[in-house]
């Protein structure tokens, strides 16, 4: 899996990844502006060392048009009242592998970015596939 925001995890069941929700997904990408964003800060949930998306509002509405859409699959199964967009870079280590990631990355921040459109991945059993390019083309 390639460096990434992620919108909504979990999804649909890949039964249901019709071509129709493909089509409505990109829809709603659609009606999008491409998001410029600074990623010029470190944070950490339990277990995980991310980059902190600013402004975060343009992420937080691919996400909010997505779960508006399929309520079933409210994001990160609804544990969560508050979603934080994020761009993990470090996941599952011990403390002193954490520790030296934040030190090494911090000095390299702030990396900005435009982001222009959104995917789909599914998992195949082995990795995650790209199934669709959703690209944000409001002006």
């Amino acid at each position: 899996m390639p460096a990434h925001v992620t919108a909504v995890y979990p999804f649909l069941t890949e039964s249901k990844l019709t071509e129709s929700v493909t089509a409505r997904l990109a829809e709603l990408c659609a009606e999008l502006p491409a998001l410029d964003v600074t990623f010029a800060s470190l944070g950490r949930f339990p277990g995980v060392l991310y980059l902190a998306p600013q402004p975060a509002e343009g992420l937080r509405a691919v996400t909010a048009s997505i779960a508006a859409e399929w309520p079933e699959t409210p994001p990160y199964g609804g544990r969560f009242d508050h979603v934080v967009p994020h761009l993990t870079i470090a996941q599952g280590v011990c403390d002193d592998v954490m520790n030296d990631v934040e030190r090494d990355v911090s000095g390299r921040l702030p990396v900005r970015a435009r982001l222009r459109e959104a995917r789909l991945y599914v998992f195949d059993g082995m990795r995650w596939q790209s199934r669709a390019r959703l690209p944000f083309q409001a002006p």
